[in-house]
């Protein structure tokens, strides 16, 4: 998610409260926050949303969670993904007590998916699009 990585860096980094919105027509708005809770190994979490709506209602399509390691250099790992149109939610790394759970086949399917999606905004141009001066709350 080397586009999402791009805006979050203009934005000056994952810091508790993060919250930003892109308005990009005809595209579906992009949400980008940190999570009040840490990932599945402890590390700072993060939150990617394309938002439609429904009767009124926010439908996220999809909402994939990220991890975001500096290990090597900054990278977002992720463990959840969800599309409310299709009625999918899936954890592919949590944590269940005091055990850390990985379903290896659907950490893979969210890293394929996390990949196409990446480009999809890039060439969408939401990098081109993010101004932190106009879109981040807070």
């Amino acid at each position: 998610m080397q586009t999402v990585l791009d805006m979050l860096f203009k934005a000056g980094g994952w810091h508790p409260g993060l919250y930003f919105k892109i308005n990009h027509a005809p595209f579906m708005e992009l949400v980008i926050e940190a999570m009040d809770e840490s990932g599945p190994c402890g590390l700072p979490a993060l939150s990617v949303c394309h938002y439609g709506t429904q009767n009124g209602d926010a439908m996220r399509d999809p909402e994939m969670c990220f991890e975001l390691g500096l290990a090597g250099g900054a990278h977002l790992n992720p463990f959840y993904w969800r599309n409310d149109y299709v009625g999918v939610e899936q954890w592919s790394r949590f944590v269940r007590d005091t055990d850390y759970c990985f379903h290896r086949e659907l950490f893979m399917q969210h890293v394929d998916f996390a990949k196409v999606w990446d480009r999809n905004l890039r060439a969408q141009g939401f990098a081109e699009a993010f101004d932190p001066h106009k879109h981040i709350r807070g």
